[in-house]
Formats: C-alpha cells, sequence, structure tokens
C-alpha cells in the first residue's frame, strides 16, 4: 500500500459523547460553556455548536442513561479539545468557571497553545484551549516542533477577562 497523506485542511467535524443525564450535560456545554443548542431528539439526544454550525459537540443516553463515568484506566476518549479562536476567548470562558466554583483539574503553557484541563459532569476529560501563532511555536535548531508543558501564566490570562 502506498503512503497517504491526509489533507492538510481535514478538520475533526464533532464529537458525540455518551452522559448520563441529559440536562445536566446541557446544562454543562450550553449553559456553563456557552455552546447553542441546535436541536433535541426528545430526551436521549442534543446536537450543539457554536456560530450556528449544525454541531460540534452530539450528546446521548442511548446506552449511558444513569450510568456511572467510565473507570479512569479504561480504554476511551481522554479529552475533548475545545479550541478557541482568540486567548481573550479562553480567558472569558476559564474566568466563567471560576466565577461558576467549577473545579479545574489543571492548566498547561505548550509552547504552541495554552491549556485548561476539566471534566464535564459525566467525567469526560475537557481541554479548554487557543493556538498560539505559528511563528512563536517552540523549534529546535532542525526546525522541528519542541512542545512542553510548562505551568500556564493564569494571572495573565485572566487579566485579558475583564
Amino acid at each position: 500500500m502506498e503512503n497517504y497523506t491526509i489533507p492538510a485542511n481535514t478538520r475533526i467535524g464533532h464529537v458525540h459523547l455518551k452522559v448520563s443525564d441529559l440536562q445536566r450535560a446541557l446544562d454543562f456545554y450550553c449553559g456553563l460553556l456557552g455552546f447553542e443548542l441546535i436541536t433535541r431528539y426528545g430526551s436521549q439526544a442534543a446536537f450543539i455548536s457554536a456560530g450556528g454550525y449544525h454541531h460540534h459537540i452530539g450528546l446521548n443516553t442511548w446506552y449511558s442513561k444513569g450510568q456511572p463515568p467510565a473507570p479512569a484506566s479504561a480504554p476511551g476518549l481522554f479529552h475533548t479539545a475545545i479550541l478557541y479562536p482568540e486567548r481573550k476567548d479562553l480567558a472569558i470562558a476559564v474566568q466563567r468557571l471560576i466565577d461558576a466554583k467549577y473545579p479545574l483539574s489543571g492548566a498547561s503553557d505548550h509552547g504552541v497553545s495554552e491549556a485548561i484541563y476539566l471534566d464535564d459532569p459525566d467525567g469526560n476529560g475537557v481541554e479548554l484551549y487557543w493556538d498560539k501563532p505559528r511563528e512563536e511555536w517552540p523549534k529546535d535548531e532542525n526546525g522541528e516542533l519542541t512542545m512542553f508543558t510548562h505551568s500556564l501564566d493564569m494571572h495573565g490570562l485572566l487579566a485579558l477577562a475583564k
């Protein structure tokens, strides 16, 4: 089989999550994070998005209604990463979480991006991040990316939320 490289403009279109309580998931993703409810299929499923897209996130209880979160050590999705267009947009989202006293599990500067980590109400990992401009991405002497994990300057980030 010949080598194949996926086209550069390919994107992950959406993620579809199993949740135990649809309304609780909507309260988190729409009420707290600010996604828009696009359509709902009764009490079992909903599709939400940013900016009127048909859906970025699907939520359903088809196999998971009332069930506990999957064990952390089980195979499955590590996290859903939500990319914000600007650093200020990330700052506003983080400030909303802090104001709501929603628990965060981490905050990192990866050189190429700044990220906040948390779990949704069903224990699904969520990363909220923004990408730094490409010209600022760290590279070694050969031009290869040298991503890292450093502490995030939360004070600097949150200053933008004002």
